[in-house]
């Protein structure tokens, strides 16, 4: 069991950024980008890769300057150190000493901190991640779970209030993986509010909240629950055989906008509700099953990309600033 520490009680969001921005070479790779995530959620970041989630993330821990925008009631350009001291930021890709041991790694960031009872806070670490009896393990001999648990042991070392990880889950197994949310989830119930990049729409279901994101805009935010509602994506799922030759007629019907193969099933979507249920009437005499329900993360993922301009092309957004 991880151990907590008293904090302040505060009806304040813990992460609060008002337009974010950042451009690269005349492009806005991030546009005006505003969040407000209230403590102890866990909060999903979805969007493809070059979608901006890193250079988004990187801005608010403080370790980008923004060319426009506000967070956390601080000012990001100017004040970056005083954002440092109250986030832990985990890299999408293993950041610490593969030559040094897990403790010595540990020792490290708490130098680097300045915190006091160093000692006792690296075996409290140590104990809180399951690492203890590799303490002496060199890091580069770790395997990817165990790297993965070793960088999330690193940036909670400092008792952060809010966590940034960056695609955290990226090339470890499927163990690890629900280990590390796990994890996550015993630190939201602590009070530690945690923000997670992903392009896996399969972790994205974990979060209370979500923001997907594409081309440097935020196409949509809001309760996990509530998103379906929001965009008005509505789903059918078409079980049976033959389902490959079925998706090419249903491509085509009325009001069909995706067609998608989900490991035994066929799902069908569109906004348009009563279509949907005409191209069912019309289909269900046939060998298949049909079922309304409720359109998936990945579904309006896909939904909203397509209707999102690539800012590669966009000239709103070649402009300097």
């Amino acid at each position: 069991m991880m151990s907590a520490r008293a904090r302040a009680p505060s009806d304040a969001p813990a992460i609060e950024v008002a337009g974010l921005t950042k451009i690269y070479a005349g492009r806005k790779v991030v546009d005006g980008f505003d969040m407000s995530v209230p403590k102890g959620a866990i909060y999903g970041f979805l969007g493809p890769n070059g979608s901006g989630k890193t250079t988004t993330i990187r801005m608010m821990c403080g370790l980008l300057t923004p060319d426009g925008g506000t967070g956390f009631g601080l000012d990001i350009s100017t004040q970056a150190q005083a954002i440092k001291e109250r986030v832990g930021y985990m890299t999408q890709r293993f950041s610490l000493y593969e030559d040094l041991t897990i403790a010595e790694n540990l020792d490290f960031m708490a130098r680097m901190y300045r915190l006091p009872r160093r000692r006792a806070r690296v075996d409290e670490a140590l104990e809180n991640l399951g690492l203890a009896d590799r303490a002496g393990q060199l890091a580069g001999s770790l395997s990817g779970g165990w790297k993965q648990r070793l960088a999330l042991a690193a940036c909670l070392i400092h008792d952060p209030e809010l966590l940034l990880l960056d695609e955290p889950t990226a090339g470890v197994d499927p163990k690890a993986r629900r280990d590390f949310w796990d994890e996550i989830r015993r630190l939201s119930a602590r009070g530690v509010t945690v923000l997670v990049s992903t392009h896996y729409m399969d972790e994205a279901v974990q979060c209370d909240f979500i923001a997907y994101i594409a081309y440097g805009k935020k196409l949509i935010d809001g309760a996990a629950a509530d998103i379906p509602g929001t965009v008005g994506l509505y789903t059918w799922r078409i079980e049976g055989p033959g389902l490959a030759d079925l998706a090419q007629k249903l491509a085509s019907a009325p009001g069909v906008e995706q067609v998608a193969r989900f490991g035994t099933a066929l799902h069908i979507s569109g906004t348009d509700r009563a279509a949907l249920a005409d191209v069912a009437k019309t289909h269900g005499s046939g060998p298949w099953r049909w079922q309304e329900g409720e359109a998936g993360l990945e579904e309006i993922f896909i939904h909203l990309m397509a209707k999102s301009d690539d800012n590669y092309s966009s000239n709103d957004n070649l402009k300097t600033s």
